[in-house]
């Protein structure tokens, strides 16, 4: 992926396409559900199906939906200590409010996300390509996205404790919005807006790479 330094460009996100009744619906592996309201409970295997156009709300231990397409997806205030979502393919999805022990979209295919209000004790990114993506008052205990690529993504309000950037390729990645307390590598924001601020908190590990020791 070409590293711009260009005009900074927005994630183009916009909210799932849902209609005005939903249909209650029952989970399963390899469905494939239209217009559904999802309550999810326990664990839930949801790999490789197909979902458009549904709500979901859930307070569960583990949901599975490794492999799946979700198209119009929203999902709101939910309580689950695992969500899987590696290799799958997500189109307008909405995950806003709740609580989540670890949200894994590694290998994903991400076009138009958005996180909104959520905890998450670890986000893995790992591999994903994604493209149009917005973080918003997202408390993140660790952010893990090595080899991802990302395009038009942006935080704003939210804080980490550590990010794994290790072999990102990045294209109008906005991290102004993140409070960060530590990254692994810096050598791997190449292609990221950061504030001065934050280029003056990572001079330190920026300096070390090039091999200049630093001492007051």
């Amino acid at each position: 992926m070409a590293r711009s330094f260009d005009t900074l460009v927005a994630p183009r996100v916009s909210p799932p396409d849902l209609p005005p009744h939903l249909a209650p619906a029952e989970p399963g592996r390899a469905v494939d559900l239209l217009e559904a309201q999802l309550d999810l409970r326990g664990t839930v295997d949801l790999a490789h199906s197909s979902l458009e156009q549904c709500a979901i709300s859930a307070d569960a231990d583990s949901v599975d939906l490794t492999g799946a397409t979700l198209i119009d997806v929203a999902i709101a205030d939910a309580r689950m200590a695992s969500l899987r979502l590696r290799d799958a393919n997500l189109r307008r999805v909405r995950i806003e409010g709740g609580r989540l022990g670890t949200l894994d979209l590694s290998g994903a295919r991400i076009d138009e996300l958005e996180l909104r209000g959520v905890r998450i004790d670890y986000l893995n990114l790992g591999g994903a390509k994604a493209t149009d993506v917005e973080i918003a008052d997202c408390g993140i205990h660790t952010l893990d996205m090595p080899q991802a690529e990302l395009t038009r993504v942006r935080f704003s309000d939210s804080r980490t404790d550590e990010v794994d950037p290790r072999g990102l390729r990045a294209a109008h990645v906005d991290l102004r919005g993140l409070d960060a307390g530590a990254f692994l590598d810096a050598n791997s924001l190449r292609g990221t807006t950061l504030s001065s601020f934050q280029v003056q908190q990572l001079a330190p590990v920026l300096a070390a790479s090039i091999g200049i020791r630093v001492i007051d």
